[in-house]
């Protein structure tokens, strides 16, 4: 792609017209939030009915552009191809006799100026003024060139989306097969030699203690000793995010309580989405003296229940369902407690099935992990390629403000 011929200040080229309006005065028309356009890809996620909001909004047209001010979404650009509100949050642009919208778009969805606006302000979501970016130099080729940029740039885009859509679709299938894998490790059909019908069923709470974690207070910053804890945000469904851990004063007299073992589950309360409540992960004993927040419950199995077993069952769909089930309420939120968490039922088979379950569960799903971690490594590289074609497409112009 050529350099640009001419390079103009954005706020000389194009100005934010569009006024502020109520949605009730338009509500059958489509309302787009910041919510409903993805990060980096320009696309579309859905609309709500105007008459649903309450807020300010912001009216476009066809071929605008909207462009998301608020941190940290300065990654969001969206170019509608109907009528419609948005959210003030937007910047709404128009393209006019020297810039072509589409070009506009990718313009502000480039790296350089995505790396430009997010180091415009600093705090808690600041938001960015069009003042502030009208500065930047923008890359003003004639329109037909502009046009021809935009052709080459959705050519390629829309090689990647192929392949963004297989790998999805990749995903998509290994999911299916650990949901099936479990399923058949905790009914009793993974294995010819392991049968259900040697089996019991059992309460958690009377093959485990069920313990809950410490209450975060003013008073614990006048304890003299901290240990790391463990939140909520550390514990996914089997798997353990450490790179961010806090520390917590805690008494001596808590200490027997509250210290993690090796082997312990840990099962997250929750309190909201059905999706999200009842993430457990097996603790690995990769922090010394760590403890965790109140929000997790602590599970520690008996010598008769292999932790791992535990975790198959509580992951498999079986045990989602039971999970599902006792965390729901009246209210329509979905929460766990320690007792909650012991009434749960759970397939006891002889220890010897277990380990043997245990190490075929885990033979097929590694063979899924790695695919896994290939399809995600893959993704990764298809959002890197998106910017580089973008970072292609204007360079040598508009790395800067002028």
């Amino acid at each position: 792609m050529r350099e640009c011929v001419e390079v103009a200040q954005l706020g000389d080229v194009v100005r934010p017209l569009r006024p502020r309006v109520k949605p009730s005065a338009h509500p059958d028309l489509p309302f787009i939030g910041m919510e409903h356009v993805e990060s980096h890809s320009m696309k579309l996620l859905g609309t709500v009915p105007a008459r649903t909001m309450k807020s300010a909004a912001v009216r476009f047209k066809p071929g605008d552009v909207l462009y998301g001010r608020l941190r940290p979404y300065l990654n969001k650009v969206y170019r509608p191809s109907f009528e419609g509100l948005c959210s003030a949050e937007f910047i709404v642009l128009s393209e006019n006799e020297r810039v072509e919208g589409a070009y506009l778009q990718y313009f502000l969805n480039s790296p350089g100026f995505v790396r430009f606006a997010s180091h415009l302000n600093t705090g808690d979501r600041p938001r960015v003024d069009f003042d502030q970016i009208a500065p930047y130099s923008l890359p003003l080729p004639p329109k037909p060139e502009q046009r021809r940029i935009v052709a080459e740039i959705e050519k390629q885009f829309s090689r990647l989306d192929e392949a963004v859509a297989n790998l999805r679709r990749v995903a998509a299938k290994l999911k299916r097969q650990k949901a099936a894998v479990l399923k058949s490790a905790v009914d009793g059909t993974l294995l010819v030699e392991c049968g259900a019908k040697s089996w019991r069923w059992d309460k958690i709470g009377s093959v485990a203690k069920v313990i809950s974690g410490l209450t975060k207070s003013p008073k614990r910053l006048q304890l003299p000793r901290k240990l790391p804890y463990l939140r909520v945000a550390n514990v996914h469904a089997n798997e353990l995010r450490l790179d961010e851990i806090e520390e917590i004063g805690v008494a001596d007299s808590e200490l027997e309580k509250l210290l993690l073992r090796r082997g312990d589950l840990l099962v997250v309360e929750g309190n909201g989405s059905v999706d999200q409540i009842g993430r457990v992960a097996i603790w690995d004993g990769s922090i010394a003296e760590c403890v965790h927040q109140n929000h997790l419950i602590k599970v520690r199995l008996s010598d008769e229940v292999l932790p791992e077993w535990a975790l198959i069952w509580l992951l498999s769909p079986a045990g989602r369902q039971e999970i599902e089930q006792v965390s729901s309420s009246t209210s329509g939120l979905h929460t766990l407690s320690t007792g909650k968490v012991a009434r749960l039922p759970i397939p006891v088979p002889p220890r010897a099935e277990q380990h043997r379950i245990v190490a075929e569960v885990d033979r097929r799903l590694s063979i899924a992990r790695e695919v896994e971690a290939e399809v995600g490594t893959n993704l990764k590289r298809a959002q890197a390629l998106r910017q580089a074609i973008l970072s292609k497409a204007f360079a040598g112009c508009g790395e800067r403000g002028e």
